[in-house]
């Protein structure tokens, strides 16, 4: 066995390497080396060597280490294992795998030949990778809405409000000439959406965890998981360290729409278009809170009825409101993103976006049908384009704002309110803190 020369502390003066051959087997060494990290760690030699095999390995890093190898520096100090990874750098390995540059004695060469055996096994040892580090597989939309399916909800679909209470002339006015009622076999697929909206974020609940990873790993574009709290989650739009302090007013249905966002071929190019303009150096602002207050405004929406009529149509509750929570999203994008607005402008877009919204459904979901076909067949869809006259910021809105704002709220040090601020039980139109 040969090893190269310590460098000393003195650079003028270089120890020359000793070789020595002899193989102790029986002799228990136990010492103390430092790793490359400054630590310094224990090593045990191997206890019995048959064919070359150790019944008792010590691990260092995730990796089986350790020969019961004696290397005599100036006949005192011991060279114990080291990590593969010295030992490659301290050029031990190739010296062990020649047989070092001088001639072996027959039995020593043997032995060598054993150890380098035993290394070339070692070599192509892995670290095991804990259950942690496996990644948690994506989930698709469908899959959590099953999961809402099969579960008892009942405590939940108490407290739901899933329309508006009128009394008076307004209950008068809105039946003779508001929008049709839901028809009688879609109140319950109404009224699960309701419930989802009441869920809080369960830690035990293995789907609910999914659906968080998914999210982050579809907008980050990474494959390994995120831990559960940690400021990652503020790269991705929320406010804290905690995705669930966020879901005011929505509940679990906040993350269920941005998940459907994110997962859905045609909607994912839209998302991440989105999410980048949320990085923006001016424009910036926080991508998931504003989606949880677009899944708000899509609430109140569906319960002030005006989506019955697209619902009664096609015969579907949840589809029509998830493609009405991406209308919203989109209009609130091409308003941000052409007309330059910035966090100070938030509270009154959000106003903006709101009214329109309960205005127009139709339109909007009409809007957003035109766009997805626009992207697909390879144009620039309108309202996205970079028409210097169209990106003039609102003079209305942008007085407004400074005014409402005041000078000292800019950037991201603003505290982002929305409409997720407002009680999920009010009536009427939303006002915006």
């Amino acid at each position: 066995m040969t090893s190269e020369a310590f460098r000393g502390t003195d650079q003028e003066h270089t120890r020359q390497p000793t070789y020595s051959y002899a193989m102790e087997e029986d002799i228990d060494v136990t010492s103390h080396t430092e790793g490359l990290n400054g630590l310094s760690h224990e090593c045990k030699p191997l206890e019995e060597i048959t064919n070359g095999h150790s019944n008792h390995k010590p691990f260092m890093n995730g990796l089986i280490i350790g020969h019961n190898v004696k290397d005599h520096t100036n006949g005192s100090t011991p060279l114990t294992s080291l990590p593969i990874s010295a030992l490659k750098q301290n050029g031990l390995l190739q010296t062990l795998a020649t047989g070092g540059d001088q001639p072996k004695p027959a039995e020593d060469n043997v032995e060598l030949e054993k150890a380098r055996q035993e290394w070339e096994a070692l070599e192509n040892v892995q670290p095991a990778l804990t259950e942690d580090l496996i990644p948690t597989p994506l989930i698709s939309f469908n899959e959590a809405l099953q999961y809402f399916q099969t579960t008892d909800l009942g405590d939940f679909l108490k407290n739901i409000q899933p329309t508006v209470r009128r009394t008076g002339l307004a209950a008068i006015t809105h039946f003779l000439f508001g929008p049709p009622r839901l028809h009688r076999e879609l109140l319950e697929e109404r009224d699960l959406v309701f419930a989802i909206a009441q869920c809080p974020v369960d830690n035990s609940q293995t789907v609910h965890m999914r659906v968080l990873q998914t999210i982050y790993k579809r907008l980050i574009g990474s494959k390994l998981d995120c831990p559960r709290y940690g400021p990652h989650w503020e790269n991705i739009g929320f406010q804290g360290t905690d995705p669930a302090t966020d879901l005011r007013g929505t509940g679990f249905l906040g993350l269920m729409h941005t998940l459907y966002f994110v997962m859905d071929p045609e909607t994912l190019p839209l998302a991440r278009d989105i999410f980048k303009l949320s990085q923006h150096a001016t424009q910036n602002f926080p991508f998931s809170v504003m989606s949880i207050n677009m899944t708000r405004i899509a609430l109140q929406v569906l319960r002030e009825e005006a989506l019955s009529k697209e619902c009664n149509r096609r015969q579907q509750v949840v589809g029509v409101l998830n493609e009405f929570y991406v209308a919203t999203y989109l209009h609130l994008y091409q308003l941000w993103k052409t007309q330059q607005k910035t966090i100070a402008d938030s509270g009154f877009v959000l106003k903006e976006v709101e009214l329109f919204a309960k205005k127009n459904p139709k339109q909007m979901l009409r809007r957003l049908e035109v766009f997805l076909k626009e992207r697909r067949a390879g144009g620039i869809p309108r309202g996205t384009s970079p028409d210097p006259q169209a990106q003039q910021p609102s003079p209305s809105l942008g007085e407004r704002a400074t005014r409402g704002m005041g000078a000292g709220c800019k950037g991201k040090e603003m505290h982002f309110t929305g409409v997720c601020d407002l009680p999920p039980d009010m009536e009427g139109e939303a006002r915006l803190i």
